[in-house]
């Protein structure tokens, strides 16, 4: 396995002072993860990323390849509303690039809270330490890059669209693959189903159809193979159901998507294109807006506004995030070795079996890639 080489120990207490300094308790998570829960949060598509580990009993685990979603568990079992939480340790996802390390150091803040009340001033918050972490280790060409996955629903909204289409673009706001297959639909009359299992599933809700789909696994004694769980096995089912039964766009409404997801620009222009391409019903969407605002306002006194950029095309690795997404660049390491990400993910922690109203944001930055010097093999991941 390909190690990520050390930093100085000056450097990696520069990166990590701020997130201490937060008031968050220190936190670990178990090497070993489960196989079948990561899939299920994250999508098929991770697995080629994940190493794989089969105990002797049979069951599937993989190295952990990031903290977030054990930090959360800990959290939802700890039955507190509130916490915050900052880690640090190796982890690990496989790499095709023979200069890429598989192994490498996190340094990370997860920061939850009970529902209700407004979340832009923890969004700044966090990105915000992001920044000053990333920014620790002595680059000076690093930008902030903003992204919203709940903008983009907001957005769907504006454009008054039939509610299962509106309904399938919003679940697929986050996983760009997905998004683009439904832009390519444009036009298509509808289908006539997707299976009687799915068009029963896709009347549920995500851990309804889960349950279903295990009920009926137990009365058939079947055993699901290839590492996939009932919660990934039901969505699918569900997205194929949809697909076939719900009208396509139109090229009017496919135009407008596309334009919003080009988005890149400075966060004032960029929010005005937005104004331009929203359609009538935008109530939801100027809101979202207007806490934009707020969170520009918290971030100026942070990154510099002209070092910030805003697009809403921006996703990470995991695509369980549901709000502001970002990421710390460097110019010298370029838009696929990001310093640092992070952002709001509410929806996990219901998806854990937590609250349903909790919130989360939470942010990870590479020391390694925040160093000046690191820019050797070891910043290639």
């Amino acid at each position: 396995m390909r190690v990520e080489p050390a930093v100085p120990a000056e450097i990696a207490a520069a990166v990590r002072a701020p997130l201490e300094a937060s008031g968050a308790e220190r936190a670990d998570a178990p090497l070993l993860q489960p196989l079948n829960l990561l899939l299920d949060l994250a999508g098929e598509a991770m697995r080629a990323r994940l190493f794989v580990v089969q105990s002797e009993g049979g069951a599937e685990s993989c190295l952990r390849p990031d903290f977030t979603v054990a930090i959360a568990r800990r959290h939802i079992e700890s039955g507190r509303a509130a916490g915050a939480y900052w880690y640090e340790g190796a982890a690990f996802r496989a790499s095709s690039g023979a200069d890429r390390p598989e192994e490498f150091v996190q340094v990370g803040l997860e920061m939850f809270s009970p529902g209700g009340g407004a979340v832009e001033a923890a969004d700044a918050e966090i990105a915000g330490l992001a920044w000053r972490a990333a920014a620790a280790g002595g680059r000076k060409d690093l930008s902030l890059w903003l992204g919203d996955v709940a903008l983009f629903s907001a957005f769907v909204e504006s454009l008054d669209l039939p509610e299962g289409l509106s309904g399938r673009l919003k679940r697929v706001a986050g996983r760009p693959r997905l998004l683009w297959n439904e832009l390519s639909r444009v036009g298509e009359a509808n289908g006539s189903g997707g299976g009687t299992l799915a068009g029963l599933l896709a009347g549920l809700s995500e851990a309804q159809a889960a349950a279903l789909l295990e009920e009926v696994w137990a009365l058939a004694g079947v055993e699901p193979v290839g590492g996939r769980g009932p919660a990934e096995i039901a969505a699918r089912l569900v997205r194929k159901a949809e697909a076939a039964q719900a009208p396509a766009l139109t090229e009017g409404q496919a135009d407008a998507i596309r334009a919003f997801m080009a988005i890149d620009d400075a966060p004032a222009y960029a929010f005005a294109k937005v104004r331009e391409l929203a359609g009538r019903k935008d109530a939801a969407l100027k809101a979202a807006l207007g806490g934009w605002e707020a969170r520009l306002q918290e971030l100026s006194r942070i990154a510099p506004p002209e070092a910030t950029r805003f697009t809403p095309a921006l996703g990470h690795a995991f695509d369980y995030y549901d709000g502001i997404t970002f990421e710390v660049r460097s110019a010298g390491l370029g838009p696929e070795r990001p310093v640092a990400v992070g952002g709001r993910y509410d929806g996990l922690l219901t998806r854990l079996g937590g609250a349903g109203d909790a919130r989360a944001v939470g942010c990870m930055v590479r020391p390694w890639r925040a160093w000046r010097d690191g820019e050797g093999p070891g910043g290639e991941a």
